[in-house]
């Protein structure tokens, strides 16, 4: 009956220790299966010291082996529950740049329903704690924060985030979370806190009036969804991230949206105007510097863009059936066969909810079609940065970003009239192999 006690009071120590830090399994397993030999005596200290407290007369050797090869199989057993429990549990990234429709392709997770976790660029809090005063971040940097925040949030901890929120979330509690209305998990019933009067919440919920986000709250409601997805315009290069696919805990999609580099330009001329209005006076002028910053930067991201996606097509060992490749073009014309090729792809059930969200928002009318809404006629948005986009400058895109345009299936043009000729489609017909 003590040697019983004594196993069981071994166990639920590994159990904490588990609790406390999933790796540890493979470590303490190491111990256990360890022989004693003459020239390695046992030593009272760690588990064995716990049982020779509790049980003398459990010291031999024979005796010994066989309590460790319990304790083991019991450790191997908890594992194998620990899988059962979160086996089918799908953690999805949807990577992007600005102006790609990355906002309106995430609601197709976000409106998902009660088993999804849906976050909406929580990284914004991170480029902005580490932008240096040139504007820009240090790369390498950024890369590692982002994907350490990435791989917390996928496991429903939001202590890393809060240390980048300004300021301070206190007792776990802010009123700063970037665009919190845009994730409906975070303006559920369950994370609703009673409002404060006078406390005053920028990005405050639409759906239901609630107080500051409680992060606590959140990361409880997280817990209980069946699957969690995140969506980011913020993550340069996917070989960064290899460390969440390798992750036992997590089982990682990864969906790459990507647009016509010419039409991106042309979205972020309007939304962005004050960033670019260097590109407005160039279209002007007519002379565009081809060595000049912005010109750099642009093609630094079609080049980053290209190199995310063809690592992703190459499918190493570490990517396979992990990775997709869509263009906004394709879900823009075909809405409902994509979102139906993406969950799919994640391995989740297509609901109702999201197909009735998809109906209504791809046929909007043009009051409702705002530069950052949701709500499209998407079908005309993949035409219409013909329009607005000066040849000179589609020509500056073609120069700088031409294997990207190559490689995601996007026609050059060689004239003002075949840029504006809407009898001619600059999308070919491709098909990206993800499984």
């Amino acid at each position: 009956m003590r040697i019983k006690y004594t196993i069981s009071l071994v166990f639920f120590v590994a159990l904490v220790i588990i609790e406390k830090e999933n790796n540890i399994i493979s470590r303490v397993s190491d111990k256990l299966a360890l022989k004693q030999t003459p020239q390695t005596p046992l030593q009272p200290s760690g588990l064995s010291h716990i049982l020779l407290k509790h049980n003398a007369s459990f010291t031999t050797l024979s005796k010994m082996d066989s309590a460790f090869t319990l304790m083991k199989r019991r450790l191997e057993n908890y594992s194998q529950h620990q899988e059962v429990m979160t086996k089918g549990r799908k953690h999805i990234l949807l990577l992007a740049t600005t102006r790609t429709g990355s906002s309106f392709v995430g609601e197709f997770f976000n409106q998902q329903g009660d088993n999804m976790f849906y976050l909406f660029e929580p990284l914004w809090h991170v480029e902005k704690m580490l932008t240096l005063d040139t504007g820009g971040t240090n790369a390498t940097a950024s890369a590692k924060a982002y994907r350490n925040v990435l791989q917390q949030l996928f496991l429903c901890d939001f202590s890393l985030l809060e240390s980048f929120i300004d300021p301070l979330p206190v007792d776990h509690i802010t009123t700063d979370l970037f665009r919190r209305e845009s994730s409906s998990s975070l303006c559920e019933k369950s994370v609703c806190s009673a409002a404060i009067k006078g406390v005053f919440e920028r990005y405050r919920c639409r759906s239901r009036r609630c107080g500051p986000l409680n992060l606590t709250m959140a990361s409880e409601s997280c817990l209980q969804k069946e699957h969690r997805a995140i969506k980011s315009v913020r993550v340069r290069q996917l070989e960064n991230l290899r460390p969440l696919a390798e992750d036992p805990r997590l089982d990682m999609r990864f969906i790459q949206l990507v647009r016509d580099p010419r039409a991106v330009l042309a979205s972020r001329m309007v939304a962005f105007a004050a960033k670019y209005k260097n590109w407005k006076q160039w279209a002007i002028d007519g002379d565009v510097p081809i060595d000049d910053d912005e010109v750099r930067k642009l093609k630094g991201n079609c080049d980053n863009i290209r190199m995310s996606a063809e690592i992703g097509l190459r499918q190493p060992p570490w990517l396979r059936r992990r990775y997709m490749l869509v263009r906004y073009e394709d879900i823009a014309r075909f809405p409902m066969k994509k979102a139906t090729e993406m969950y799919r792809f994640t391995g989740i059930p297509f609901t109702p909810q999201v197909k009735s969200w998809i109906l209504k928002n791809t046929q909007a009318s043009k009051e409702t079609s705002g530069v950052y809404s949701t709500q499209k006629n998407s079908s005309e948005q993949v035409e219409k940065w013909r329009f607005s986009l000066p040849f000179k400058l589609a020509q500056v895109v073609q120069k700088v970003c031409g294997p990207t345009l190559k490689l995601f299936g996007y026609k050059f043009v060689s004239s003002e009239e075949m840029l504006t000729d809407k009898s001619i489609s600059l999308i070919e017909d491709k098909v990206f192999n993800f499984l």
